[in-house]
């Protein structure tokens, strides 16, 4: 049991190393760097991002032909459901080579010894990503069980024409935000600023990464789980008594209520990521052109934080007979220029590497926001400041635990704190249920 907790943890490096080397697959070849990243080779990638055989057979045409390399898509669901179908694999020795792996799964995937440590095959790319980016493909150490593919920095969108029509400024703090909030219900009661979603788990998780929370780290050989830490408990009251005193909406999102308040401008503002243009165009889609879009309001005045809503990897894994190739292609399909243009288009992302995502496929705004040129040079700058990400080996409990216990909040306006405690004390019982060491 040491090892699923020292594996996966965000703070024993040497030991995360050692434990992988150690207690590698069955399928390992066991010539230590593995087979050079040339053929022939076949390797198959699990992922559910649309559009990605397309990509892969740009590789299959080109670098991937000249190395004898050919990669195979295997469309497959998202989620949850992708970790449990390739934990089942591997337990089986029957795993893919490659995985698109959402950023929070990492450490499950990594505790259960489903990923391989990539950091001499493709170590060298982390130049091409934000630090904050890059983090949570490492888990804070010196392995690397993925390469970044698509961020989802958080940002603030308003409606540019209500903010000149009610006289408002765009909120540059939270304290800002809150007076935002407050002076649009007192020139137009029946409008909110926005609303506090308790659906959605993800977007609050990276509003307290921007306050610096860790929800998961290690002590020693333990978890130490922090979701109640100051800097959740600041997010959670900010948002709370906002809600608790009217100043904003407590309805959850991606409703058709919701829709329509965007599209009617009952709602004028939202804070999302950087994919949100593509939600608003069906959402909202007779206010195209009236949005635009700035950075998230800093808890300080003057810093450029934010932190992240979604966002996947792809890994290599353990049952690779072909760990080199995998990597090589990884490398490839997360750094390269044709690549990544390729992802823009045919998948929709927003790529994680940062030289992608100014320029090129991204030198246009997006048409819903053709009234802002400079969408995704505002937005390459925003995702420089990404903070760093805790996850653990059971985010999918703690996620299900904010749902349960947040809406009870938010619908009856009441104080969220114990909502933030009940979570916290879910996820910790969670851990010691399922064997894992728990610092208290």
């Amino acid at each position: 049991m040491k090892y699923r907790i020292v594996a996966a943890s965000t703070a024993a490096v040497l030991a995360a190393t050692a434990l992988l080397t150690g207690c590698g697959s069955s399928d390992d070849d066991g010539s230590g760097d593995g087979p050079a990243a040339s053929g022939p080779a076949s390797l198959t990638y699990w992922a559910w991002a649309p559009g990605l055989d397309k990509v892969a057979d740009i590789w299959n045409k080109g670098e991937g032909k000249k190395a004898g390399i050919t990669v195979t898509v295997k469309k497959q669901a998202s989620g949850d459901d992708l970790v449990t179908k390739i934990i089942t694999a591997a337990k089986a020795h029957k795993a893919p080579d490659l995985v698109q792996a959402e950023y929070q799964a990492l450490p499950t995937l990594v505790s259960n010894d489903v990923l391989a440590d990539i950091s001499k095959e493709a170590g060298d790319a982390k130049g091409k990503f934000a630090d904050g980016v890059w983090q949570q493909a490492t888990l804070g150490s010196d392995a690397l069980y993925a390469l970044p593919q698509d961020s989802g920095p958080l940002m603030f969108y308003y409606r540019q024409d209500l903010f000149k029509q009610y006289g408002l400024s765009v909120p540059t703090t939270w304290d800002e935000f809150a007076e935002t909030a407050r002076a649009l219900k007192k020139k137009a009661p029946e409008k909110d600023l926005t609303t506090f979603s308790s659906n959605d788990s993800g977007l609050f998780a990276g509003l307290a990464q921007q306050a610096g929370a860790q929800w998961w780290t290690t002590s020693g050989d333990q978890w130490k789980v922090a979701i109640d830490d100051p800097a959740t408990q600041k997010v959670a009251g900010f948002w709370g008594g906002l809600v608790k005193e009217g100043a904003i909406d407590n309805q959850p999102m991606y409703t058709p209520a919701w829709n329509k308040a965007l599209n009617t401008g009952k709602q004028i503002a939202w804070v999302s990521a950087v994919w949100a243009p593509g939600t608003l165009t069906t959402a909202a889609p007779d206010t195209a052109g009236k949005w635009a879009m700035a950075p998230l309001p800093q808890w300080t005045s003057g810093e450029s934080v934010t932190g992240s809503w979604g966002g996947s990897s792809t890994a290599v894994t353990n049952d690779s007979k072909h760990k080199e190739a995998a990597a090589a292609f990884a490398k490839w399909l997360n750094t390269d220029p044709a690549a990544l243009a390729a992802l823009v288009k045919e998948s929709g992302i927003y790529p994680a590497a940062t030289a992608a995502q100014t320029g090129g496929a991204l030198a246009k705004p997006p048409a819903y926001f053709a009234n802002q040129p400079g969408f995704y040079t505002e937005a390459a700058k925003i995702a420089q400041g990404t903070a760093p990400a805790a996850w653990g080996p059971n985010v999918n409990v703690a996620y299900t635990a904010f749902k349960d216990n947040f809406a009870k909040a938010a619908k009856s306006r009441s104080d969220f704190a114990p909502a933030l405690t009940a979570m916290q004390d879910a996820t910790v019982s969670d851990l010691k249920k399922q064997g894992f060491g728990v610092s208290e």
